[in-house]
């Protein structure tokens, strides 16, 4: 996979970051979000597929991300087709770290030190390529506005961001709600993303203990399911602590 293009951790992340604070926008929902952008970006590489509510390895041959490999090395030690809730809700620590750091390698944001309450180091990220974030927000935006279906990296990112809830950082307030609604619709156009983008509400609302059937290409939900319904809002900034990544604050 060249580096040429941008994968749709890196792109949520970056739809994510606030231009006036340097934060991420919902911090703990993201991180769920980053893991199921790997599984959407390993299925637009053709490495996975679902298979009802579950990911199949189908070509384990690496991609060329070392991240995203990682990510298909250990679905294949699985042997067998895991849940999505269950990947998506295990262990990814330092997922969100790792990404910043990478985009900042690549230029596309800058590391910004500072501290909480005027004693806990924290750091924030500012973008540096807004030309790139100007065109990623830009493709939701004309999804949304044309009503045209979009292509499906660009209707798996709009899922993905209604799922760790960045419509209100997208499209605040009262004005923003009809926006917030049609990000929510875009979720049906492509049946990989939209099976991501429930099993990271599932995992949020604490319902990845039941099994979910895999959404249907129309969008129409199964039988039996729940609404899609906006998550909750975001949480507090964490301070740094020892050794660990730096902070990213909300």
């Amino acid at each position: 996979m060249g580096r040429s293009r941008r994968t749709l951790p890196e792109e949520l992340l970056l739809l994510a970051l606030d231009p006036a604070t340097g934060t991420t926008a919902q911090p703990q929902s993201l991180d769920l979000g980053l893991a199921g952008a790997q599984l959407v970006e390993l299925a637009l590489a053709g490495r996975i597929a679902p298979d009802g509510d579950r990911i199949a390895v189908v070509v384990p041959r690496p991609t060329g991300d070392p991240t995203l490999d990682c990510a298909l090395e250990l679905l294949r030690r699985r042997g067998a087709p895991v849940r999505a809730v269950h990947w998506i809700g295990g262990p990814r620590l330092g997922l969100r770290q790792t990404y910043l750091s990478h985009l900042e390698r690549c230029g596309m944001v800058a590391a910004v030190p500072g501290q909480m309450c005027g004693v806990l180091p924290t750091t924030r990220y500012q973008a540096t390529e807004t030309a790139i974030s100007r065109e990623i927000r830009g493709r939701l935006d004309s999804a949304i506005r044309t009503g045209v279906p979009p292509d499906p990296r660009t209707a798996a990112l709009a899922a993905l961001a209604h799922a760790v809830g960045l419509g209100k950082h997208l499209y605040p307030g009262n004005e923003g709600r009809s926006s917030r609604s049609r990000l929510r619709d875009l979720i049906r156009h492509d049946p990989m993303g939209g099976l991501v983008a429930h099993a990271v509400m599932d995992v949020q609302n604490g319902a990845a203990a039941q099994p979910r059937r895999a959404p249907a290409a129309t969008g129409r939900p199964a039988p039996g399911s729940r609404p899609v319904a906006e998550p909750a809002h975001g949480v507090p900034m964490q301070p740094r602590h020892g050794s660990m990544a730096r902070a990213v604050a909300h």
